[in-house]
């Protein structure tokens, strides 16, 4: 096939997954990195799953995995951190996903530059996929979309946050807000395809639970091993798009010439730094990339490459729970962050910043950041997406509350059309 014939059959295959029970696409929109196994990634069906409540998730999970030695696809969810610290969360979640969710698909299907690859079922599949007619999407969003802080409570909060830091309770946080829609009826699978096609980004994905969705414009990895080294790509540092080429190029530069950007990111580097330790070979944790400027079609984000070795000691399972909850959504340090989060946001993050992905036969895994996502429980017709971004000392409270918007700013174009 060429590149558009793969487009095509790509569309094609998320249609046919989507009317299965379970499925997870995870797409790289063409964002290729040394770490990128394939382009594409779609499993579908469940073969046996595993979804477990907070209390011994990571153990269960990793006999499950030993169990089938095989592909498994699943979520992780941000309350996981529950089960990891002596934490607890005390605000009602109208959307309920599991805690931890995986499954061993019967169809999976990988796409690398124009080749596509059956790994698991039979390989006629691609046939029958090609042969599908794309349907033509009719139900479009139609929603009253509500905030859980207006701008005057988001920016006092963002004031009794900077009051704990200048108490010394914590240097950094991730402060994010709820944006949520009741009684709301949406073609999850027209609404994904819209958001992607808006705001590509290398870390999108599709992932249905039976009657509950996320529909990600994902741009961070969480985390992912490569042989027998971890690699972590944390995001701190936003900047909007320029409307003209020298105008970009001019933010790019003031993004990555930032004192105020650069002492956010680096204060979850050394954190993810920390994380990384507690699973590394010592003396193998390393800095790849410090304040990297990627570009995407909303944004300009300032993105740190942080790797190691893996201990032969450490599970790969246990490296996972090591790093868990990601930095970049939690603050440092760390559990003082979570505890002070579920003490000012108004909402239970739930799978939002937790991350799905895949792990291979080999223990070779990849899993996103759940951000710049939509997660719809069509059961209830509850819909939700938060935002947020990193508050420290040197933070303007309207600037950062001009942020959430600018991050929310691809979905609500999506969810408004």
């Amino acid at each position: 096939m060429n590149t558009k014939e793969v487009d095509v059959f790509k569309k094609k295959a998320l249609q046919w997954a989507s009317r299965f029970s379970i499925c997870c696409c995870l797409d790289s929109n063409q964002y290729l990195d040394p770490y990128t196994q394939y382009d594409y990634l779609i499993a579908v069906g469940a073969r046996d799953e595993i979804q477990t409540k907070v209390g011994d998730s990571f153990s269960a999970l990793r006999n499950f995995y030993e169990k089938h030695a095989t592909w498994i696809f699943g979520l992780f969810s941000y309350e996981l951190k529950n089960e990891i610290e002596q934490l607890s969360s005390r605000h009602s979640d109208e959307l309920d996903f599991p805690d931890l969710f995986f499954f061993v698909p019967n169809y999976l299907i990988a796409v690398k530059g124009e080749k596509i690859e059956v790994l698991m079922g039979n390989p006629a599949i691609v046939g029958t996929i090609s042969s599908l007619e794309l349907d033509i999407y009719q139900l479009k969003p139609d929603l009253n979309i509500e905030k859980k802080f207006n701008r005057e409570t988001y920016i006092s909060t963002v004031k009794k946050l900077q009051e704990h830091i200048k108490r010394g309770d914590i240097y950094e946080i991730n402060f994010c807000q709820e944006f949520y829609a009741e009684n709301a009826i949406i073609d999850p699978l027209f609404v994904y395809e819209a958001l992607n096609n808006l705001s590509p980004t290398p870390f999108a994905g599709f992932f249905k639970i039976n009657q509950q969705y996320i529909l990600s414009a994902s741009p961070e990895r969480f985390l992912c091993k490569r042989g027998n080294r971890l690699i972590s790509q944390p995001i701190k540092g936003t900047a909007k798009r320029g409307n003209n080429p020298s105008n970009d190029e001019k933010i790019k530069f003031d993004l990555k010439s930032s004192l105020k950007e650069q002492a956010e990111n680096v204060m979850i580097v050394d954190l993810v730094r920390n994380d990384l330790t507690k699973s590394a070979i010592k003396g193998t944790v390393e800095v790849d990339e410090l304040f990297g400027i990627y570009s995407f079609p909303q944004v300009h984000q300032m993105i740190s490459t942080i790797s190691c070795e893996l201990s032969q000691e450490i599970n790969f399972m246990d490296a996972i729970k090591n790093a868990f909850p990601m930095g970049s959504m939690t603050g440092a340090p760390k559990i003082k962050a979570m505890q002070l989060i579920d003490q000012y946001e108004q909402s239970k993050r739930g799978a939002f910043s937790g991350s799905f992905g895949c792990i291979s036969p080999t223990g070779d895994f990849d899993f996103n950041v759940i951000i710049r996502s939509i997660l719809y429980n069509k059961e209830r017709n509850y819909l939700s997406f938060q935002v947020g971004g990193a508050i420290t000392y040197a933070s303007k409270a309207d600037d950062e509350y001009e942020e959430c918007l600018l991050k929310a700013s691809a979905i609500l174009q999506v969810l408004k059309n």
